[in-house]
């Protein structure tokens, strides 16, 4: 089967992980035995900047079709809505005709939604910067009208989590929305150790754009009800928020348990995983992140909220701790227990291995793409596929 991806965003030029998906899922097709082309930004791609990729993206992409003749084209988030709608239209005149499949990874209503205050009960945590209350005004209405638009001209809809098309199903007046899972283990990258001090196993790591659905804020007040003595917060990431995240370590007396490293490679997240006591992923949404998946494969627990698909990913109590979100006063409990029980930790870093390579490597993904697509066996005739 000849498969083309569409995506805004891809490594190495992008730190996305959006776009390391389609790259894990186009080395598992590979693997399968399809022909795959990936279709992005840059040389014989779109030209220009990501904002302007919906539009920059059509002439390569009606190239493409006219040169690869894809059995299936998919699309990656709403910045493949053009590409989509022109499937649909131009399908009837292709031959072979095409699947057209758009994989979200992410409901933009929730995503809008999410841009709210952090609460520990009546305590506010943190507040929506400037940024992203523009965000929630202006982008986050036109990316749920582009979402819904892609979803709308697509044959099938795909999601990271079973909860997540679950949204997508409410959210966009949807149904069946299929899941294919986040995956990992595809791509070779190299361990970069980053220029900081520190030994094995000595910090708590959290990984992620700096804003406020990531809820660092509770990871932050869970921090300062722990011991001084308890491992330091060391920070991955960069965004729109961090200048109130640092602001306000300062204010609670934790500039020195707290390091913001700022932006990181893959290479950089991958060495810290391997350093670190446990990643922390204190989220009020997520779709499926892939650095839950990273920890996994470094045999690291992870401490995590139970919001949106990441309990389908991260068993409590088995491959790590799971906790309410905005819930400090859990998350302490949760990170002090992996700091005062270091083989438990082991265990469960361990044990997220064992779940990792059963469940979450490219093959699954393929697996459960071939099932949602329905079309396995193409490329041995040049036949029209079934709509």
């Amino acid at each position: 089967m000849r498969v083309l991806l569409v995506a805004n965003t891809l490594p190495p030029t992008d730190l996305s992980g959006v776009g390391e998906q389609v790259l894990q899922l186009a080395a598992g097709l590979r693997a399968a035995g399809h022909e795959v082309e990936v279709l992005g930004r840059g040389k014989g791609g779109a030209r220009g900047s990501k904002l302007w990729f919906p539009l920059t993206v059509v002439p390569p992409f009606l190239r493409r079709l006219r040169a690869f003749r894809p059995h299936v084209v998919q699309v990656h988030e709403s910045d493949g809505v053009l590409a989509a709608l022109l499937a649909a239209v131009l399908a009837g005149a292709l031959r072979p005709r095409p699947s057209i499949v758009a994989l979200l990874q992410v409901s933009y209503v929730e995503e809008l939604r999410a841009v709210r205050p952090l609460r520990d009960g009546s305590r506010v945590l943190g507040r929506p910067g400037r940024v992203e209350r523009r965000f929630r005004r202006v982008k986050a209405p036109l990316l749920v009208l582009l979402g819904w638009l892609t979803a709308w001209a697509a044959d099938r809809v795909l999601a990271p989590s079973r909860r997540t098309a679950e949204e997508l199903e409410r959210d966009y007046g949807l149904t069946a929305v299929g899941v294919m899972p986040n995956v990992t283990g595809g791509l070779t990258i190299e361990p970069v150790r980053p220029a900081t001090e520190g030994s094995v196993q000595d910090f708590w790591l959290f990984v992620g754009r700096l804003r406020i659905r990531k809820g660092v804020e509770v990871l932050l007040d869970a921090l300062r009800r722990l011991p001084a003595d308890s491992p330091p917060l060391w920070v991955a990431g960069d965004g729109e928020h961090r200048q109130a995240l640092e602001e306000l370590t300062g204010r609670w007396g934790l500039g020195d348990r707290v390091r913001f490293l700022g932006r990181c490679d893959a290479g950089t997240v991958r060495a810290l995983l391997g350093g670190c006591r446990a990643l922390v992923v204190p989220s009020i949404y997520e779709g499926m992140p892939l650095v839950v998946l990273e920890a996994m494969e470094a045999e690291r627990p992870v401490i995590a909220s139970a919001a949106s698909g990441i309990p389908e990913v991260v068993r409590d109590r088995v491959t790590g701790w799971l906790v309410p979100p905005e819930d400090p006063g859990a998350l302490a409990l949760a990170l002090t227990e992996a700091w005062i029980d270091p083989e438990e930790a082991r265990r469960r870093g361990a044990e997220g291995r064992r779940r990792l390579d059963e469940r979450f490597r490219p093959a699954a993904a393929v697996a459960a793409w071939e099932a949602a697509v329905g079309h396995r066996g193409w490329g041995e005739t040049e036949g029209e596929p079934e709509r």
